[in-house]
């Protein structure tokens, strides 16, 4: 079978075994909640409830604050402690609401509305979308509703279902596709017609076979749905890569997937889309993959939102070798410098290294010309030129004349460079100055 692939790229240990095979369990409810009102990309949601608030399980708690915004809704039956501020996992105050669980609830959801699915139009579909509090739930938190309505002019012929989970380490995907597959395909029927695209694609890699299977058995008799396999490489789930394989188009730099007539959302998203958009019920939940030689109790779990990871790592256990934790995979994921820090909507799996995997910090030696990370960027940029006028805060010219915002900061080339290069967060460093220079222009 010809799988679908790109140029460049690379192939880190997958470490996938830990959890792969462990299905998805139900988390216990901590003993108290923090849902930071920044979790999305855009605006932060806008709080509605005042302290000392009695509120239900799947109440709506913060609307949005503009299109580029979604709602919050409470995780649990309890009392609103604090509308205020929280750490967030970088270590700083960002807008949050804490909500106390009743001990003695059921937690059930009560606060929802079923839809007539079958006779909702497209707007109304999107406007569901949004009204559920969905963003992608791959990593990127980018409100859902957003990227089903394309600009003027755009028309869009293909929705792509991105089930490569290609970041080492998590599974949760991967289990979403076999245990929610009635899910994902409803949340894939409301979606083509949300869009009207004229079809769907399932982008799954060739190291999930079951999943492959499955799916392809779900999409029988699916005329605008198909399967398509790819082959297992990082970062084979990026958008760019996504459409480079599967379509032989590029998103344009700085566009958008609508630029070449394509939307892309992860099928977790989808899953919940199609789980929770029928009833008019909000995302008060996500499946997590906790994992890593750090952890005793890994797996992937229905972890609800504003969980504190203190009280994650304490359920699971930590190993006595436990090093750095990361929420999301350790490509692209960030480390973690406040263990309080609560779960958000983007999170897909937090993984806890162990001394012998986490790669300590070494000595940064000169860049030897090696061209190892010119021969791994999936984008065909020069990593080693733009690492050496970072170095020399060259930024401007990073920007101009070696498209610096066209890295989507996977990290291939801060993985082969052998001289330790941490050519990625010079990146980051260097974008940040650009925006800066640019918003005060």
């Amino acid at each position: 079978m010809s799988l679908k692939t790109f140029a460049h790229g690379i192939h880190p240990r997958e470490n996938k075994e830990i959890t792969a095979l462990k299905p998805i369990r139900r988390f216990p409810f901590p003993p108290y909640f923090v849902l930071l009102l920044s979790q999305h990309a855009g605006k932060p949601a806008k709080p509605i409830v005042r302290e000392g608030q009695e509120v239900r399980r799947g109440e709506l708690i913060a609307v949005a604050n503009g299109f580029v915004s979604v709602p919050i809704h409470s995780p649990a039956t309890g009392v609103v402690k604090k509308v205020g501020t929280s750490l967030d996992f970088n270590g700083k105050m960002a807008p949050a609401i804490i909500i106390i669980p009743y001990p003695g609830s059921l937690q059930q959801v009560e606060c929802w509305q079923s839809r007539d699915i079958d006779h909702m139009t497209p707007k109304e579909i999107i406007q569901g979308v949004q009204d559920m509090g969905m963003v992608g739930l791959g990593g990127a938190a980018f409100p859902t509703h957003v990227k089903l309505t394309p600009p003027k002019g755009k028309t869009i012929e293909t929705l792509i279902i991105n089930g490569c989970e290609c970041e080492p380490y998590l599974t949760s995907d991967h289990r979403v596709m076999l245990e929610q597959s009635d899910d994902i395909m409803m949340g894939i029927r409301l979606l083509l017609k949300g869009v009207m695209a004229q079809r769907a694609v399932i982008a799954i890699e060739a190291n999930k076979p079951d999943a492959i299977e499955l799916m392809k058995k779900c999409s029988e008799g699916e005329k605008q749905i198909s399967v398509a396999v790819f082959q297992t490489k990082y970062p084979q789930g990026a958008e760019k890569m996504l459409t480079r394989a599967l379509m032989k188009k590029d998103i344009p730099s700085g566009g958008l997937p609508a630029d070449i007539g394509c939307v892309i959302s992860n099928v977790a998203t989808v899953a919940e889309i199609g789980r929770l958009l029928p009833r008019g019920q909000g995302l008060i939940e996500r499946v997590v993959t906790i994992s890593g030689r750090g952890v005793q109790r890994p797996g992937n779990y229905f972890i609800p939102i504003g969980t504190p990871l203190d009280f994650i790592l304490d359920q699971v256990g930590l190993e006595g070798r436990a090093h750095q934790v990361i929420f999301g995979g350790p490509m692209m994921g960030k480390g973690v410098a406040f263990l309080e820090t609560p779960i958000t909507k983007g999170i897909s799996g937090i993984v806890v290294m162990a001394d012998a995997e986490h790669k300590s910090r070494q000595k940064i030696y000169p860049c030897i010309k090696c061209a190892e990370c010119v021969n791994s960027c999936p984008i065909h940029l020069n990593p080693s030129t733009l690492g050496l006028l970072a170095r020399k805060d060259e930024f401007d010219q990073m920007a101009e004349d070696f498209h610096l915002f066209d890295c989507f900061e996977c990290g291939c080339c801060s993985y082969v460079c052998p001289s330790h290069i941490p050519l990625v967060q010079y990146f980051r460093l260097a974008k940040e100055a650009v925006r800066k220079k640019r918003s005060a222009a």
